[in-house]
């Protein structure tokens, strides 16, 4: 029997995925912090809705179903890493000169321990927001939204910089919390959003799932999310 595939969830999966992908293109570059924080990674613009997206996924359709669009995300970010790192070791044309070499390098490039950081932290962080979303939700019966999504930002964001920043560079306090305290005042501004988009979303599904009986053995793909 043929499964539906619903065109919401499918759109929702499709702007976390393109989120994830083009903040690790834009993260090359660094621009301005608020004030004493310093300066951030340019994917500070778009990185921090990939959570907003991860938690609209657990909040309507339940961690099973987020669980399968994380490492959907991480492997379409792995074609996209490894189709850079190809594109980048064939020769170039007779026009492309090494200065264009090197700027391309300096974009698309990336050395693997940046990379590496970059995955473990991207799974651990979607997975602990997703993880602690989904527990809340049970916990407070489906009350209190705004509650679980900034609890879970606070928790899966604080990890993803730890790792990241830690794995890359070294423990290097100052810049985790300017970069967690910006994810988070970025989710909690548009707290707004996120409830109109769950309030849609809820009605054109007909879905509310509470994760009450979910594996959350972030390996297991094949779980079917848990009807109310």
């Amino acid at each position: 029997m043929t499964q539906r595939v619903s065109l919401y969830f499918v759109a929702i999966a499709a702007v976390f995925i393109t989120t994830l992908i083009t903040a690790n293109i834009v993260a090359v570059k660094a621009i301005p912090g608020l004030g004493p924080l310093g300066p951030v990674p340019a994917a500070m613009l778009v990185f921090p809705i990939s959570y907003i997206f991860g938690d609209i996924l657990t909040e309507v359709y339940g961690y099973a179903r987020a669980r399968q669009v994380i490492w959907l995300g991480f492997g379409c970010n792995l074609y996209a890493v490894l189709t850079f790192a190809v594109a980048g070791w064939l020769p170039g044309a007779a026009w492309w000169t090494p200065a264009l070499q090197a700027s391309y390098g300096q974009i698309l490039g990336a050395t693997p321990r940046l990379l590496a950081a970059s995955f473990i932290a991207y799974l651990v962080g979607e997975f602990a927001n997703s993880y602690v979303l989904a527990r809340v939700k049970v916990a407070t019966g489906g009350r209190h939204l705004w509650l679980r999504t900034i609890a879970s930002t606070l928790v899966g964001q604080g990890l993803d910089s730890v790792v990241f920043i830690g794995l890359a560079f070294g423990l290097q306090w100052p810049i985790i919390v300017s970069q967690w305290l910006l994810k988070c005042l970025y989710e909690a501004v548009a707290t707004p959003v996120t409830y109109a988009i769950v309030g849609r979303l809820k009605r054109a599904e007909g879905l509310d799932t509470y994760d009450r009986d979910t594996d959350f053995n972030p390996f297991r793909l094949r779980d079917a999310p848990e009807a109310p």
